[in-house]
């Protein structure tokens, strides 16, 4: 029995009725011969955490464009906090940690520069819109690895795309998968909020924090905890006071963070970048040469699009200034 049988036999005797087995798995696009030591959803986490787009998420912005400082999030912190609550979920319940695990570091693969800012410049551009969470399965089955994509599973796949709304995912883990992208960024949000000086804790409304805690920690500990007491079944879901408050402090972050002037000052430049950037790359030649293919293929909108949801903060802004700002000159004296 190898490494492999034998994660998939422990699978089979330790976890819930509930959980997705590795060995159950619809399998990938392109047929691969099984991996001696890792199941299929190991290697599927593998190759998220060596991928370049993974790499990426540590310079994209998670709310703040361009903070000053080292300690605000980035997309890839809130994507390991995802994955810290959802493991965490995960195990309580007797599920796949490794599928749970492996949808969570790559739910956000495909998300843009400069937040949902830049979602919404490329959403505006793009023929059929843009979305996040669409692009990030984009992302696994066409653009990673210069157009040859990671061939992950069918069940990752479907994980990342019913991360955020509307139809659910098929697993449980998957669906875990929302629940804890609630969790982590309403939470953190508030701690950066915080450090920019945009809130008080105090000014979180005090029937909200009687529920849900008065610090970070012990509000994910009280809605994690809502979770495991109130699921039923493979159905998630929390007490209604808990859920209530949850959804009250997501108003208040709504109307005192999201939409604040301070914290979305610099957004209001995005656009014009965003889509200077694109009127560029829809010319074909300006393109990588596996995005010229992609763009033979689905159009020069589309893989300019593709381009630009890949880049960084930091290079977007460079690209911009080199096309267009003058520099200064040496003229050798």
């Amino acid at each position: 029995m190898s490494v492999r049988e034998m994660s998939e036999k422990i699978e089979r005797e330790t976890l819930s009725p509930y959980a997705f087995l590795s060995e159950n798995s619809k399998g990938r696009a392109v047929n691969e011969k099984q991996d001696e030591l890792r199941t299929v959803f190991q290697r599927d986490r593998d190759r998220v955490i060596h991928s370049k787009s993974f790499r990426r998420l540590m310079n994209k912005t998670q709310v703040f464009l361009s903070p000053e400082g080292d300690h605000y999030r980035t997309r890839l912190t809130h994507t390991l906090e995802v994955a810290q609550i959802a493991r965490t979920l995960a195990r309580a319940f007797r599920l796949n940690e490794d599928l749970t695990e492996a949808i969570a570091l790559s739910h956000d693969l495909g998300h843009t520069p400069f937040g949902h800012a830049g979602e919404r410049a490329l959403n505006q551009l793009i023929p059929g819109g843009f979305r996040h969470y669409e692009h990030s399965v984009r992302v696994v089955e066409k653009l990673e690895k210069e157009g040859r994509g990671l061939n992950l599973t069918a069940e990752v796949k479907n994980g990342i795309l019913c991360h955020t709304s509307g139809k659910e995912a098929d697993t449980m883990e998957g669906r875990i998968i929302r629940w804890a992208d609630k969790i982590a960024y309403i939470n953190h949000d508030i701690d950066d909020a915080i450090s920019a000086a945009c809130i008080k804790e105090s000014d979180i409304p005090e029937e909200i924090s009687r529920t849900l805690g008065t610090s970070k920690s012990q509000r994910i500990t009280s809605l994690v905890n809502s979770l495991l007491e109130n699921t039923k079944d493979d159905v998630l879901r929390m007490d209604e006071k808990t859920y209530e408050m949850y959804t009250k402090l997501h108003t208040f972050m709504y109307q005192r963070v999201y939409l604040n002037d301070y914290a979305k000052k610099e957004e209001k430049k995005v656009p014009n970048l965003i889509e200077t950037l694109f009127d560029y790359f829809r010319k074909i030649d300006n393109l990588p040469p596996y995005l010229q293919v992609i763009a033979e293929e689905d159009g020069t909108e589309k893989a300019a699009g593709d381009y630009i949801a890949g880049m960084t903060d930091r290079y977007a802004v460079e690209f911009y200034e080199n096309l267009f700002v003058p520099k200064a000159w040496n003229i050798g004296l």
